[in-house]
């Protein structure tokens, strides 16, 4: 297996100050005295007196039986184990393609953020990796999932009172339904259901059908927070073989350059660690089973930074204290000037992120 990690690191420059927008504040957002978006304001409305989601929304936590591994048909289950073996390389962001179904439930730090342009006939949801949704408000009936396969489907829309309903189809098979890589065939069908609750809030629940992937019908209920900002930043996919040279082969090689450590000093890992990622508090409980150590991730790496579901990773020896896991993360264990294990850093392509021990 070969891997890397590096360091990105944001170059800040002075430019002139008509360029200075990124703490712009927005005109007509409600606002509390210390001059903080008024979530708790109530719902702008359109002129035709629909609830308005124009704005920048991000997904804050995903739930539902769509992540019930039972709901899942023994082919699906098959390639999801295999994307975890190859480290997610297929993940379609990681090869520049259409991120698809599957951002609909990620967190900004993965995707899923999205800007809502909403007309009376159409609206248009705007991603940062540069690709949109399209979904028709006047009146037309929705396609049948035979036709026109695309990335993103086809979406039309209507109203049931404040509830946006969007029903597509149409999808193509090359995207995912979650980080986890859980696939779909072309005769997936979604509705969507969104409700703005208040200013800063809004609800999304969406059913899946998909007779060649699932066992029966799932949903997941997403929780959309707002945020002050009109303007995407893009996101620039560099060229296709980014993913093969950050990722590459299978856990098992990792396994087979496996480096022996003496489970008394597996032993002082042992404990629990916490830190921040991108904007989320993360806890790593690391234990020892079998002179193996095991870490315990939560959330786990896919997930918005609201959701609370685990994911645990054999910890795979590739020298005194560094290993790599499943996840398809590293993870380095760091020690004081005593000599104490203080902390464990999570390494992604994008740096090592140190999480520090507490207990």
């Amino acid at each position: 297996m070969q891997r890397y990690s590096t360091l990105c690191i944001l170059l800040l420059t002075a430019a002139p100050l008509q360029a200075q927008w990124f703490d712009w504040e927005t005109p007509g957002i409600p606002r509390t005295p210390e001059g903080r978006v008024d979530v708790n304001a109530p719902a702008p409305r359109t002129p035709d007196d629909h609830p308005d989601f124009t704005g920048n929304w991000v997904p804050t936590d995903a739930r539902g039986s769509l992540f019930d591994l039972e709901n899942y048909q023994g082919w699906a289950l098959e390639v999801m184990a295999e994307q975890e073996r190859t480290f997610y390389v297929n993940d379609p962001r990681f090869n520049c393609l259409p991120d698809g179904p599957a951002s609909y439930l990620a967190g900004p730090s993965v995707g899923g953020s999205r800007q809502i342009v909403q007309t009376p006939t159409y609206i248009a949801v705007l991603n940062p990796d540069m690709t949109y949704r399209q979904i028709h408000m006047d009146g037309r009936p929705p396609v049948d999932a035979a036709i026109l396969p695309s990335w993103l489907g086809y979406s039309t829309g209507h109203w049931e009172g404040d509830t946006l309903v969007v029903e597509s189809a149409g999808f193509n098979d090359k995207t995912w339904l979650t980080r986890e890589g859980l696939p779909h065939t072309d005769q997936l069908r979604m509705t969507e259901r969104y409700r703005r609750l208040d200013f800063g809030r809004a609800e999304l629940e969406i059913s899946y059908e998909d007779p060649g992937t699932l066992i029966r019908p799932v949903q997941v209920t997403v929780d959309l927070g707002f945020r002050d900002s009109n303007h995407t930043l893009e996101v620039v996919c560099n060229e296709s073989e980014t993913a093969q040279r950050h990722y590459t082969g299978e856990i098992s090689q990792a396994e087979t350059k496996v480096v022996e450590v003496a489970e008394s000093l597996l032993a002082t890992y042992v404990g629990t660690y916490q830190g921040v990622w991108l904007g989320n508090r993360i806890t790593a409980e690391v234990t020892l089973e079998n002179g193996q150590l095991y870490l315990t991730r939560t959330p786990r790496y896919s997930d918005t930074g609201g959701n609370t579901d685990s994911a645990t990773s054999l910890l795979v020896p590739q020298s005194e204290n560094a290993f790599d896991s499943s996840f398809g993360l590293g993870w380095v264990f760091n020690k004081d000037a005593d000599g104490e294990i203080e902390s464990v850093s999570e390494v992604h392509v994008s740096g090592a992120w140190p999480f520090r021990k507490v207990e």
